[in-house]
């Protein structure tokens, strides 16, 4: 089982922008699709944006209807990243951020097809 480990959250104003990082610390998922999950507290966990297996950079990526245009999803195999730049935050991006890697070979947005999850980071966006 692999290790992925996120980073970069914090507490931002809104309007801001921020980048969180996920590693692959194992080398265990280059030929794994890649996501960003969020969990707000009292919500299910929902799907931000991903890239698919066979894609570096931002290329192929896949959003949310809420993160499509604000945030950018970028994946780089040589140095085992995920990242995702977000930009003009809002308070309701307040969340728990979460990466995760699925086996599938398809754009999947369920939680439940992604297998390997990190231990998440948290994002505060205040007014």
């Amino acid at each position: 089982q692999g290790l992925l480990v996120e980073s970069g959250g914090g507490l931002v104003q809104a309007g801001d922008s921020l980048n969180l990082s996920c590693t692959d610390a194992q080398r265990t998922f280059q030929l794994n699709g890649m996501a960003w999950f969020r969990q707000a507290p009292g919500k299910e966990r929902e799907f931000v944006g991903g890239v698919p297996w066979n894609r570096s950079g931002a290329s192929g990526a896949f959003y949310s209807s809420s993160a499509q245009g604000r945030f950018t999803v970028s994946r780089d195999k040589a140095s085992n990243t995920l990242s995702l730049q977000m930009t003009n935050l809002k308070p309701e991006d307040t969340a728990v951020y979460y990466c995760a890697a699925t086996n599938s070979r398809i754009h999947r947005t369920e939680a439940s097809v992604y297998l390997d999850w990190g231990q998440g980071t948290q994002v505060t966006v205040s007014p």
